[in-house]
Parts: structure tokens; C-alpha cells; sequence
């Protein structure tokens, strides 16, 4: 109890003091905004190593390179997307509507990190927070606090260095489920932004303060027969062993297109991928999932190598991934569920039509409103996935972890990729800067308002109707006049 009040009681002062400061930083100037986000995009990629090192050993998941790139990712390539954004004063105008738009933030954002991503995500979120004006307090997952605090330190020091109020970036350290709650719960706390699992994001949603939560997704690639293979194979397996697969984006089950499903599995064990066999893929049933149908958290992030010896299996050394055949979709196939670790499904269709409800099957068993990959060169078939997939995000030959975040596509680069209406979000859009401002438009008359909008016995505004009659007769009168004159 103790713990859960002092929790408490740091949640309050955390606020208290970024609410001071995020009043000062209100009235901050483009220039200043931008100097602090140049210093803390570049302090955060200059700890990207030190940092990926630490989130790798404190959480035990992915790999400490891949974590850095994520890191470097989140500073500079977020920043460099963001840099040119305007978010002080007025924004925009058009003339033609006689309209301005005026930026205004949004005030203290509370921020719910998760342990899969958690160094980047604190960098990217720092970092949009303080471009829209904001303030912003950190609540870390449980077995991640010492990376991400390390994180938010990092920004919060650049961006006091660089001019801005101290407080602004702030993280709580004693964490537990009270202390989130009252940081989210605030009466200074004015939005959250929450990236984790689905219980994180339902307590966000539930808090009745604005959210962006963004849960899991569980994204298929189709591969097709117009497919560039041999780049399928090479980039499937690669972004799936990419940080053991901690990425919310990677890609959890293959949809081979049956006239190259066995070229891609050759391909695919060329790049380090392992078939498993019928035992092999129960064996993994059992090690991935509680009885209950909840991740084995022991899994997740692992190299393949760690998941198949934990299921009881020998795998050859080179094994980057392991492939499980599958039939069904659904409760009744944990498998083709979301797999936080190097664990791929795989499934084979006759043709993209079938390829296409095999898909939305597996997008409907805990993917809804996330994202999903095609392989192929027809442009009708890819535009059919387009069209009918009830996801935001589908990537077009490329990495699905690396896709989706915006590194390898034009998407915006972000760590928090919204999962639209159908996905229990309120954007379906990878949020950034300009999700996290509200926009004050001051705005001119264009037109006078029609006569009967005022009531009996109001003052007339604009001439009446008879006054208008008036002013005909006299203007006939006079042209009438002039002509008889011009005839003599």
C-alpha cells in the first residue's frame, strides 16, 4: 500500500511541476521550439547505442543493434520529418475563405510506454510532444523503468540545455497501476498517448480524458504469383528476426499464393527460416500461449534458437525464424494469433481472392484497423488489397517492420501507428506533431446573413425590400430621363 501511495503521490507532483512549465513553454516562439526538438533529436541519437544496449538488458526482448537503429530512427528521422512542421501561432491561411488557423496545445500529455519498444518510443513521443507545445510525463512499463527514465532523462536534459523550463519532460519512476492512473486521471493531465497492449489501451480510453491508444496488431503478408520472390523471402524473414519481432507492424503469418508457395519456402530457408514439423508446431502452441490464450511473456523477444529450445526442439544454428504450417484461423489456432517473438505462420491460397479472406481473417483475430503486406507487380490485385482490407496501413513490397514505422515508405515516422474506428482508435493515422495540437481558425464574414435570419422588430441589416424597389424606380427614372434628353 505504501507503494501504490507514494506511486500515487510522485504521479501528482510529476504533473503538477510539467503543468508549471508546459505554462511557460506555451508562450515559447517557433525558433525556441525549434532550437529544444534540434538538441533533443540529437542528444537522443547520440545515446542510441548506450541506450539499445540498456533496453535490450533490462527487458531481456530483441536485439541491442536493432533497438539502436530504432533509437536512431525515433531522434533524427522523427525530427526530420517534423522539423518544418509549423505548430506556433498561425499555421496556415487562405484568403479566399478569409480564414486563419491558429496552432494552440494541448497542455500535459500523459504517455504509457511499452517494454517491447520502450527507449524509441520515449524519444518519438518526447520529442512530438515538445514540437506541439506540450508538456509531457512518462509511466513506463513495470520491466522497463530504468531505460525509459534513462530516455526521458536524455530528452528532458537537452531540452533544458536548449532553453526550455525544467519539468517539461518528466517520468515516473515508482511505478504501479495507481500511480498510472492517477497520472492519466489528472485534472492537469489533458490527453494521453497510449502505445502497449489492449489492457493499457482500454484503461486509457476508460479514463474519460481524449486518447490515442494504439494496441497490437497481427499483420499478414500475401505473397502473389506476380511476387518478386526471391526480395519476399529475403525481406519477410529479415523484418521478422528484426529485434526478435518486438515491432507491433511485423509480420505474423505468410499467405503464399499456391503457384510459388514451394519457391517461396525454399527461398525463405535460404534466408535462415525453419519449417517446423506438425510435433514442433504443437510444441509451440503449448510454449507461446497460457492455456488461457495469453502470451507466454518468457517468448517474446527471443531469437529463434531460445523459442525452440524452450518448446523443447532442436533447430539448425543458422536459424533466423521458425515457420509453422497452418490450416485454421481463429480461436480455434492460437498460432495464427499475434506472436510477439520469431514465431511466423503460414498458410497457402489458391489464388489473391482466397489470399484476400485469408487475410481479413487473420486481421479480425486481433488485427483490426493495423496494417497488411502484399507481395506482388499486378497493380490490380494490389489495389483490390487496398481497397477491401480493414486496415490503415498496407505496404507495397517492403518490410513490414520497417514499413509501417515510415523508415522504408513515405508513411509519417512514428513509433504509434493508430488503428482507425475499427481498431478502437481514434485515428487510423501513424500520429505524430500535429495529432497532438488543437487548431483555433479565426474567421472573417464572407457573406451577409439572409434577411430572415433576424427577428421581428430587430434592427433591418442591409437595405429592406423597399428601400431596394426605391432605388430601381430611381435608377429607371434617371436612365429613362437622360435617354428623352439625348433625343433632342
Amino acid at each position: 500500500m505504501d507503494k501504490d501511495l507514494s506511486s500515487i503521490q510522485e504521479a501528482r507532483d510529476m504533473v503538477a511541476r510539467a503543468y508549471d512549465a508546459w505554462k511557460i513553454w506555451s508562450h515559447a516562439s517557433q525558433a525556441e521550439v525549434d532550437r529544444v526538438c534540434a538538441a533533443m533529436a540529437e542528444a537522443g541519437f547520440q545515446a542510441s547505442e548506450r541506450l539499445g544496449r540498456l533496453a535490450q538488458e533490462e527487458t531481456g526482448f530483441g536485439i541491442a543493434a536493432h533497438k539502436k537503429l530504432k533509437n536512431e530512427f525515433a531522434s533524427r528521422a522523427v525530427w526530420a520529418s517534423i522539423q518544418d512542421l509549423k505548430t506556433v501561432g498561425v499555421i496556415r491561411h487562405d484568403p479566399a475563405h478569409r480564414l486563419y488557423e491558429i496552432a494552440w496545445p494541448m497542455g500535459v500529455i500523459a504517455a504509457l510506454v511499452p517494454s517491447t519498444n520502450p527507449t524509441s518510443t520515449a524519444f518519438f513521443k518526447a520529442l512530438i510532444a515538445v514540437k506541439a507545445r506540450n508538456a509531457i510525463v512518462f509511466s513506463p512499463h513495470p520491466s522497463a523503468v530504468h531505460c525509459i527514465a534513462d530516455a526521458a532523462q536524455t530528452m528532458a536534459l537537452a531540452a533544458e540545455n536548449a532553453g526550455a523550463p525544467k519539468g517539461l519532460i518528466g517520468c515516473l519512476q515508482q511505478i504501479s497501476l495507481q500511480g498510472t492512473q492517477e497520472l492519466m486521471s489528472h485534472r492537469h493531465t489533458a490527453l494521453i498517448l497510449a502505445t502497449g497492449g489492449s489492457a493499457m489501451v482500454r484503461a486509457a480510453h476508460s479514463t474519460g480524458k481524449p486518447a490515442y491508444g494504439v494496441g497490437p496488431g497481427n499483420v499478414p503478408v500475401y505473397v502473389d504469383r506476380s511476387a518478386d520472390i526471391e526480395k519476399a523471402a529475403r525481406y519477410i524473414v529479415a523484418s521478422k528476426a528484426f529485434d526478435c519481432s518486438t515491432i507491433c507492424a511485423t509480420e505474423q503469418s505468410v499467405i503464399a499464393d499456391r503457384p510459388i508457395a514451394q519457391s517461396l519456402a525454399e527461398r525463405m530457408r535460404a534466408e535462415g527460416a525453419y519449417f517446423t514439423s506438425p510435433r514442433e508446431t504443437d510444441a509451440l502452441r503449448q510454449a507461446l500461449f497460457h492455456p488461457d490464450g495469453s502470451l507466454n511473456t518468457d517468448v517474446v523477444g527471443k531469437p529463434a534458437a531460445y523459442v525452440a529450445s524452450y518448446a523443447g526442439f532442436a533447430i539448425p544454428e543458422n536459424t533466423r525464424i521458425l515457420v509453422t504450417p497452418l490450416l485454421k484461423v481463429g480461436r480455434q489456432e492460437l498460432l495464427s494469433h499475434e506472436k510477439l517473438t520469431t514465431v511466423l505462420g503460414w498458410y497457402e491460397a489458391d489464388g489473391w481472392e482466397q489470399g484476400c479472406e485469408l487475410s481479413i481473417a487473420l486481421i479480425e483475430t486481433g488485427g483490426r484497423g493495423h496494417t497488411q503486406i502484399i507481395y506482388a507487380t499486378d497493380e490490380r490485385v494490389i489495389m483490390a488489397f487496398g481497397l477491401e482490407k480493414p486496415v490503415f496501413r498496407i505496404l507495397v513490397n517492403t518490410m513490414g517492420t520497417l514499413g509501417a514505422i515510415g523508415l522504408t515508405t513515405g508513411l509519417m515516422p512514428s513509433m504509434t501507428l493508430g488503428s482507425g474506428g475499427v481498431g478502437g482508435s481514434i485515428t487510423g493515422d501513424n500520429v505524430t506533431a500535429y495529432h497532438l495540437i488543437n487548431i483555433k481558425r479565426l474567421a472573417y464574414e464572407m457573406i451577409p446573413p439572409p434577411l430572415g435570419a433576424f427577428l421581428p422588430g430587430d434592427p433591418p441589416v442591409g437595405p429592406t425590400p423597399q428601400e431596394i424597389e426605391r432605388v430601381v424606380q430611381q435608377v429607371i427614372h434617371e436612365i429613362l430621363g437622360t435617354s428623352i434628353s439625348h433625343s433632342f
